[in-house]
C-alpha cells in the first residue's frame, strides 16, 4: 500500500522540481540578457581657448619720500620775538606763512638811511645834471673856448648816476633784510624739526628748522628684468594708481615722471619716479599718504595682441592638455611670457577653439581616451573596444 502511494506521488515530485529548474534556467538567461557594456574611460571637463589683446598691468611697490627737503636757515640777525602755531615737530604750514619773526627796529632804521642816502644821491645827481646844462649854455656863447667832457662836467654827472644807483642797491638789501625778518615757508611743509624758540638769538645763516615739501612727494619703484621689457615707450606722463593697504586702505592717483636711468648692480632692476599731488590732502581733502609709507603701485604697460589667458594650475612644466579629434589627451608644450596674479599668459602652442582639459586624470598619459563631461554620448557600435568596456 506504502508501495503504490510512493508511486503516485513520485511523478508530482518530478514534475515540480522540473518546474522550479526551468523557473530559474530562465531568470538566469534574463539575468544574463541584462548585463550591459559600461565605458570606463576617465571624465574630463574642457574649456574651449580663445586668443584676446591683453592690457599689462605692472605692479611694484616703493616708499613715499617728499620731493624736496630743506635745512631752512636764517638771512638775519636777531633775535626771536614769535612763532607761528603749527611752527612744530609735525605741524603742517601753507605756502608763504610766516614761520617765525626777527626783531625788526634795527632793519627798519636801516632802511630809513638808505631812504635818506637816496634822496641825497638823487639830489646830487639832479644838481649835476643843472651845472653840466649851464656848462653846455657857456660853451655855446664862447665857442672859442675848449669844450673838454671835464668842462663840460661830464664826468660829475656819471659820478653822481653811480651814487644814485649805489644808493638804490643799498636801500634794496635793506629792504631784503627787512623783509627777511619775517621767516616764510617756501612751500607747503610739513615741519620735521624746530631749533629757535622766543628770546633766542639768531645768527644769519644758521639752521633754524627742517622742512619737508608737502605739495608733491615721490615714490621710486624697482621695475624687474622680466617687466621693463613691457614698459611703453614713453613713460613719462602714464597714470599710476598708488595703493596704502592696511585697516584703512585707500588709493590715490599718481604719474609717472622719469626713469632714474640706471639698474642696480646688485638686484639688476631699473627704477621709475613716481610723483603724487598733495600727498597730505590739503586742498583735494583725500586720505593722506604720510612720508615713509610702504605703497603698492600699478600702472599700464604695452598691450599683448592674440594672448591666451590660462590658470596657472593648468600649466606644467610649459604644458597643458587639450582633447583631441578622437576624444584622446594630448600635451601641449606652450610658450609663457607673463604671470598676473593666479594666470599665465601664453603666446604660442594653443589654437583657437582647443579643448583645454580643466580636470585631468589621476595619471594622464598621451593617447588616453577620455569622456568629456556633459557631452552628448556617441551612437553605440557593435564593437566595442574591451580595453575600454567592462560587463557587469
Amino acid at each position: 500500500m506504502q508501495t503504490n502511494s510512493l508511486r503516485w506521488v513520485f511523478p508530482f515530485v518530478a514534475l515540480a522540481i522540473g518546474v522550479v529548474g526551468f523557473k530559474a534556467i530562465n531568470a538566469l538567461a534574463n539575468e544574463q540578457e541584462k548585463k550591459v557594456l559600461v565605458d570606463t574611460r576617465p571624465t574630463v571637463q574642457v574649456e574651449p581657448v580663445s586668443a584676446n589683446d591683453h592690457q599689462v598691468v605692472i605692479n611694484s611697490y616703493g616708499e613715499v619720500k617728499p620731493l624736496e627737503n630743506t635745512q631752512l636757515s636764517a638771512q638775519v640777525s636777531g633775535e626771536v620775538l614769535s612763532w607761528h602755531p603749527s611752527f612744530v615737530a609735525g605741524g603742517v604750514v601753507a605756502r608763504g606763512e610766516t614761520l617765525f619773526s626777527i626783531e625788526k627796529d634795527n632793519y627798519e632804521a636801516a632802511v630809513l638811511v638808505a631812504e635818506a642816502e637816496l634822496a641825497r644821491a638823487q639830489a646830487g645827481f639832479i644838481e649835476e645834471q643843472a651845472q653840466a646844462k649851464v656848462a653846455e649854455d657857456e660853451a655855446k656863447r664862447f665857442p672859442s673856448k675848449a669844450r673838454t667832457d671835464l668842462f663840460l662836467r661830464k664826468p660829475q654827472v656819471l659820478s653822481a648816476q653811480a651814487n644814485v644807483k649805489s644808493a638804490q642797491a643799498a636801500l634794496k638789501r635793506a629792504q631784503r633784510d627787512l623783509e627777511n625778518c619775517d621767516v616764510k615757508a617756501p612751500y607747503d611743509a610739513l615741519i620735521v624739526s624746530r631749533n629757535v624758540g622766543v628770546g633766542q638769538y639768531v645768527t644769519m645763516g644758521s639752521q633754524v628748522a627742517e622742512l619737508n615739501n608737502i605739495e608733491t612727494a615721490e615714490v621710486i619703484i624697482p621695475i624687474a628684468g622680466f617687466d621693463s621689457v613691457f614698459l611703453p615707450e614713453r613713460i613719462k606722463g602714464i597714470t599710476a594708481t598708488v595703493i596704502q593697504k592696511g585697516l584703512n586702505s585707500f588709493t590715490r592717483e599718481g604719474v609717472i615722471d622719469r626713469d632714474l636711468g640706471i639698474v642696480d648692480n646688485a638686484t639688476r632692476m631699473s627704477s621709475l619716479v613716481v610723483r603724487i599731488e598733495d600727498p597730505y590732502g590739503l586742498k583735494n581733502k583725500q586720505p593722506a599718504i604720510k612720508f615713509g609709507s610702504y605703497v603698492q603701485v600699478n600702472f599700464a604697460g604695452t598691450t599683448l595682441n592674440n594672448i591666451y589667458r590660462l590658470p596657472q594650475a593648468l600649466v606644467n612644466n610649459q604644458t597643458v592638455w587639450v582633447v583631441g579629434e578622437n576624444q584622446t589627451l594630448e600635451p601641449r608644450k606652450v610658450t609663457v611670457i607673463r604671470e598676473e596674479g593666479e594666470y599665465f599668459y601664453i603666446s604660442s602652442g594653443l589654437k583657437a577653439d582647443d579643448k583645454l582639459v580643466v580636470t585631468l586624470p589621476e595619471y594622464p598619459q598621451k593617447g588616453m581616451e577620455v569622456k568629456i563631461a556633459g557631452a552628448q554620448p556617441a551612437p553605440e557600435s557593435s564593437d566595442v573596444s574591451t580595453s575600454n568596456t567592462q560587463q557587469l
